[in-house]
């Protein structure tokens, strides 16, 4: 994991706004800021090769491309040795479906959020998941509606 770099006021805003739409216009970005474009595209680029802004990406309704089911899954597993980890990250990241995957503290292993357009669709996600390694446990729940979604960070917490 890096370090956190120091952001002032004018770098959170920056943030805050191109998190909102990435492709605003760097006049506009500027004008918000209260800088001219030049030094407000310097610090974009700072910010870029801090490894603070990562990529930028369009975000898709899900609806629309047919994989508007969320399914939330928790693993468990009774063996823990690299190995199996391994392989087992590998086949999440295998499947485009697995859209997040985390190792997790406490009595879960592991979560993944998998979307989908169906139940039958998540069947042979599940296939593919348990033909690939050895789970314990496999506890899948299905999202009734969302409720919240961003992909903004809250930056109150920058240094």
């Amino acid at each position: 994991m890096s370090a956190a770099i120091s952001l002032d006021t004018i770098d959170r805003r920056l943030l805050e706004l191109v998190q909102e739409d990435a492709t605003t216009p760097l006049a506009q970005l500027a004008e918000a800021v209260g800088l001219s474009s030049t030094p407000c595209w310097r610090r974009l680029q700072r910010l870029k090769e801090a490894g603070v802004i990562t990529r930028q990406v369009a975000l898709v309704d899900a609806e629309r491309v047919n994989v508007g089911v969320t399914v939330i899954v928790s693993v468990r597993t009774a063996v823990h040795t690299e190995e199996w980890f391994e392989r087992f990250r590998a086949t999440c990241e295998a499947i485009p479906e697995v859209v997040e995957f985390y190792r997790m503290s406490g009595d879960v292993d592991y979560l993944l959020r998998v979307v989908v357009p169906d139940i039958k669709a998540y069947d042979a996600v599940y296939k593919r998941l348990i033909a690939g390694t050895n789970l314990h446990d496999v506890s899948s729940s299905f999202a009734m509606e969302q409720l919240k979604y961003t992909t903004a960070l809250p930056l109150k917490y920058a240094l």
